[in-house]
């Protein structure tokens, strides 16, 4: 049982290897946390975000992501950034907290709106596990030295992006991470491995304007990463008004989502999506929920709307 349950944790890692680096839905809307690249053009303002993430609901153990960010451009040249990302697999057995600090330099390529920015990430992830309560069907965790004390580590990460705008479209290459570090080694006879490898990420978006009222929105996002196959998002979203949001997304092969999302002020905006498990797996949960809540502070008054960014185009 010790042996099955442990290749079963293994086995979750691979397949779900997308929880080294949190997951999101809604990932049009939370760009910086995955691509130090990415520029709004905003002179002025200031983008604060921040989202919620509790996915397989009613899994034991299921993950919950809660993920925080500012961003400015400091001049035309220059954006820079800031952000946090807490994620809890196994209700408090394994937390990860990472802080960073981005950095974009953006290129005019020509004088029609075509952009280029590349970014560097740079911070620390605070590592900790704590098996302390587990039950194991052969017993307490205790008695099992492969579940003994937790542990603290600090891993320095860096990350490198490279982003491609213009006022309808945009395309980014990313890795937020490009240090690939073992967080458990051996000791006590036990092996126990918990390594961080180098995930890509491939995004684009378009913006079509239907008519003047609506606004056709596709995206996709690619994730790879060593040893596991791609994971690929594709996301149309409607953009009523300029002020109401809805889209639809399907996940290959693990989950389809709704979204939506309400401007409350030209400044706020909120949303929230829901996934839905495709997989046998969705027998044992009963979907993901993802909240958002962006403001954008105007510290200049230079802007009306905020329609530059990439996120709102």
């Amino acid at each position: 049982m010790k042996n099955l349950l442990l290749v079963s944790i293994f086995a979750i890692g691979c397949t779900g290897f997308s929880q080294q680096d949190p997951q999101y839905t809604q990932y049009m809307y939370n760009m910086s946390l995955v691509n130090p690249a990415y520029a709004t053009d905003d002179l002025g303002v200031i983008n604060f975000g921040g989202f919620h993430r509790s996915q397989w609901v009613g899994a034991v153990g299921g993950p919950t992501t809660f993920s925080a960010f500012a961003h400015v451009p400091f001049n035309t040249k220059v954006e820079l950034g800031l952000s946090f990302v807490a994620d809890d697999i196994g209700d408090g057995a394994l937390r990860e907290n990472n802080i960073y600090g981005d950095f974009a330099y953006k290129l005019q390529l020509n004088n029609t709106g075509h952009h280029l920015s590349l970014g560097l990430k740079a911070g620390v992830t605070l590592f900790d596990t704590n098996f302390e309560g587990f039950q194991l069907e052969s017993g307490g965790a205790g008695t099992d030295v492969a579940f003994g004390p937790g542990e603290s580590r600090t891993f320095p990460n860096i990350g490198v992006g490279a982003f491609y705008y213009t006022d309808t479209y945009y395309v980014g290459l990313s890795t937020p991470n490009v240090l690939s570090t073992k967080h458990l080694e051996s000791s006590d006879g036990i092996e126990r491995l918990g390594s961080e490898e180098i995930h890509i990420f491939l995004t684009g978006g378009y913006v079509y304007q239907l008519n003047e009222t609506v606004l056709l929105k596709p995206s996709i996002l690619l994730r790879g990463v060593a040893n596991a196959p791609f994971m690929v998002d594709v996301s149309m979203n409607a953009l009523l008004y300029d002020r109401f949001e809805l889209g639809l997304s399907y996940r290959i092969d693990d989950a389809v989502s709704a979204m939506v999302n309400f401007k409350i002020t030209p400044e706020l905006r909120v949303g929230y999506a829901y996934d839905y498990t495709v997989t046998n797996f969705g027998n044992y949960n009963s979907g993901s929920h993802e909240i958002f809540l962006l403001y954008d502070l105007d510290l200049m008054k230079l802007n009306k709307g905020f329609n530059k960014s990439p996120r709102f185009f």
